[in-house]
C-alpha cells in the first residue's frame, strides 16, 4: 500500500547573537528531540504563511519571512511517515517566545550552534549543514 507524502514548513530564527530558537517536540515524528518551529501545511495554505501561522500558535510570536533556507526531509522518524518541509530563515518582529501549545511542546530556548541539545530533529539537521555549506 502506498502513503501519500506529507507537507510541513518550519523557520529557522536567529537572534542578534546569531543563536537558533529550538522547541521540544512532545509528539512524533521525534518526540524527545529539540527541533526548529513550524508545522503541517494544510491544504491550499501557502507554506510561508503556514510557518508564520504556526510560530505563533507554537510561540506567540510573529515573524518575518526572509527566505528559503533549505527543503528538509524526514522518513519514518516514529510516526511512519514521509514528511518534506521547506524551512525558511525567518526573524521575530513582535512578541516574546513562550510555548503556546504545553500538549505539544516541553520547552524552548536560544542555543548556540557550537553547544546544541544531544537530540535535534532531523530538519533542524538539514538546516544546520545548509548553513555550513554556505559559510564554506
Amino acid at each position: 500500500m502506498t502513503r501519500p507524502v506529507e507537507a510541513g514548513c518550519g523557520a529557522a530564527i536567529l537572534d542578534e547573537q546569531g543563536r537558533l530558537l529550538l522547541i521540544q517536540r512532545l509528539r512524533e515524528p521525534e518526540a524527545g528531540a529539540w527541533g526548529l518551529p513550524g508545522g503541517k501545511i494544510d491544504f491550499g495554505e501557502r507554506a510561508e504563511d503556514t510557518a508564520r501561522r504556526e510560530i505563533r500558535e507554537e510561540l506567540g510570536i510573529e515573524i518575518e519571512v526572509l527566505g528559503l533556507a533549505c527543503i528538509a526531509e524526514t522518513i519514518d522518524a516514529g510516526d511512519g511517515r514521509h514528511w518534506i518541509a521547506p524551512v525558511f530563515d525567518a526573524r521575530i518582529i513582535s512578541g516574546s517566545p513562550s510555548v503556546q501549545e504545553t500538549d505539544k511542546h516541553g520547552g524552548w530556548g536560544w542555543f548556540a550552534q557550537d553547544a546544541l541539545p544531544r537530540r535535534i530533529t532531523s530538519s533542524t539537521a538539514a538546516y544546520l549543514r545548509r548553513r555550513q555549506t554556505d559559510d564554506l
